[in-house]
């Protein structure tokens, strides 16, 4: 099992090439062992800030929709299905201006529609800085 989840981390480390993950500089690192979490990390720079210093609000919830909708991708048949996500929510209680974030996404529900995803948002400390919870919807490709 150990094997597969290293390649499928490179998988999706792969697929950051031009998007926003790559601007945003998040990288997979970890794959629990049933496939029903994953978790990214990204650097706190200069380019998530908000002009007050602090981590904007809107980089936390890109690394959220981020690590939830790829954890949903690696649940699904991807030759058979898409998915999107359709809501997102966050919950900022701590603020944060250097370091580095960690987003642990915990795959809640997986029915074959819909997924519900919760995440963790922390710093190296283990500090929470945010919850989120996300929906994502399971597509057919036509």
């Amino acid at each position: 099992m150990k094997k597969i989840n290293e390649k499928l981390l490179k998988e999706l480390n792969s697929l950051r090439k031009n998007t926003l993950m790559q601007t945003l500089k998040i990288k997979y690192i970890g794959i629990g062992i049933n496939i029903n979490t994953l978790i990214a990390k990204m650097s706190i720079n200069k380019n998530v800030l908000q002009p007050m210093g602090f981590l904007h609000g809107g980089a936390t919830i890109a690394l959220a929709e981020s690590v939830g909708s790829s954890l949903s991708i690696i649940n699904v048949n991807q030759k058979i299905f898409n998915v999107f996500n359709v809501e997102i929510s966050a919950n900022h209680i701590r603020n944060i201006r250097k370091g580095t974030l960690f987003a642990k996404a915990k795959l809640i529900h997986k029915g074959r529609t819909i997924h519900f995803i919760k995440m963790n948002i922390s710093n190296e400390n283990k500090d929470v800085i945010s919850f989120c919870k996300m929906t994502n919807i399971i597509i057919p490709k036509k």
